[in-house]
């Protein structure tokens, strides 16, 4: 009866030794498996899920985009659940997210994943460099039509007199004609008074 004890004995210590053991190994890497964060991102927003965190444990989280704060430094217990909203974008965005787990058990997380561009997004118009004015911009003026050169030459007086007195017919009369007739009378009057004392000085002399 002894030696039956015994040999019944010593497989029953293997198996208790060998469940102790699996027992252990798994204790010790749940923790590792358990704190594996996840996110996911698309084209027009981002998906945080951490689970299995330690409740009392200090934990945050902290979510950026190119450089600029998306999502604060939030605190959080056991289980943080999130979807943010990208702002629109014409090219790649750059996230980063950042998880550290309070409780030491390498939940930590520093990583970075990049959002493409949607598609049918058209790009942003470049802002012009040109500061705007405060003053009204000109109206446009018609465009007056320039004088016709036959119209303008006609307006514009000559300063030359005008020739048509050269050729004014002659009517055989002008202001001198009295003034000829009158010398003319006087000198046959005089010519008849020498010729009248002369004669008679001849008529006296004989």
């Amino acid at each position: 009866m002894t030696v039956f004890n015994r040999s019944w004995r010593r497989p029953g210590a293997l198996v208790t030794v060998a469940a102790a053991g699996a027992l252990g190994v798994g204790l010790f890497a749940a923790p590792a498996v358990a704190h594996t964060p996840a996110w996911a991102v698309t084209c027009s927003e981002v998906s945080v899920d951490l689970v299995n965190y330690t409740a009392d444990a200090e934990n945050t989280v902290t979510l950026s985009v190119d450089g600029k704060e998306l999502l604060a430094t939030e605190k959080f217990g056991g289980e943080f659940h999130k979807k943010i909203e990208l702002p629109k974008h014409d090219k790649e965005l750059t996230l980063h997210l950042v998880v550290k787990d309070g409780s030491g058990n390498d939940g930590s997380l520093d990583d970075t994943k990049t959002a493409p561009v949607c598609e049918g997004t058209e790009p942003e118009p470049t802002p012009s460099t040109t500061p705007p004015s405060d003053e009204p911009e000109p109206t446009p003026t018609e465009a007056k039509p320039e004088p016709s050169k036959t119209t303008a030459a006609a307006a514009v007086p000559s300063s030359q007199p005008s020739p048509a007195g050269d050729d004014l017919a002659e009517t055989g009369s002008s202001s001198t004609t009295p003034l000829i007739a009158g010398a003319a009378a006087v000198i046959l009057v005089a010519g008849a008074g020498i010729t009248w004392a002369a004669r008679k000085r001849r008529a006296v002399g004989n």
